[in-house]
């Protein structure tokens, strides 16, 4: 797997895993993603060097993750912001519940960045409702921390985290 910086002419691309996943969802009756990214979100993050894409070998990116420090002060308290740690955003797999453990990879790939930045911990926030997300992460190592019911956290208010580790994923590139 090699691993690249997405650019904005990845966006395209990015909006349409982007809408895939919301079908997918929407499929197994979940409105997560039920509504489009915001594009100036989309291309800051990008500017910002944060938007990592996953590919096999030359083909086109089969999955995207966001990895930044931001933590949503809606969602993660005061004392847990001054902890260091990276927060995942955005992972969408070309092909989710394909059961490949590709999912399992960038989480472990994220830890690892995580812990080479000397962050304590590895954060993430899901959709309030999709319980089989939550538990898909349980099953990677978060531990469920609470769930804020705030409109400002847009139904996203599942928060967890594990530790940083580091993890030898075999991917490669100059971003892996």
């Amino acid at each position: 797997m090699k691993v690249s910086k997405a650019t904005l002419d990845d966006i395209d691309r990015l909006q349409q895993f982007r809408r895939d996943a919301a079908t997918w969802l929407a499929d197994r009756g979940s409105d997560q993603w039920s509504t489009s990214y915001p594009e100036a979100l989309l291309r800051a993050s990008i500017e910002a060097g944060d938007v990592f894409l996953f590919h096999e070998a030359d083909s086109a990116p089969v999955a995207t993750v966001t990895l930044d420090t931001q933590a949503d002060p809606i969602l993660w308290r005061p004392e847990e912001v001054r902890e260091p740690a990276l927060y995942v955003h955005k992972l969408t797999l070309a092909s989710p519940g394909s059961g490949s453990g590709l999912g399992s990879q960038i989480l472990d790939w994220c830890g690892d960045r995580a812990a080479k930045a000397g962050a304590r911990w590895l954060r993430l926030d899901a959709w309030t409702t999709n319980t089989d997300l939550h538990a898909y992460y349980r099953s990677q190592g978060f531990s469920y921390l609470r769930t804020i019911h705030d409109e400002q956290a847009y139904s996203s208010g599942w928060v967890a985290q594990r530790p940083a580790a580091f993890h030898d994923v075999g991917f490669d590139g100059p971003e892996a």
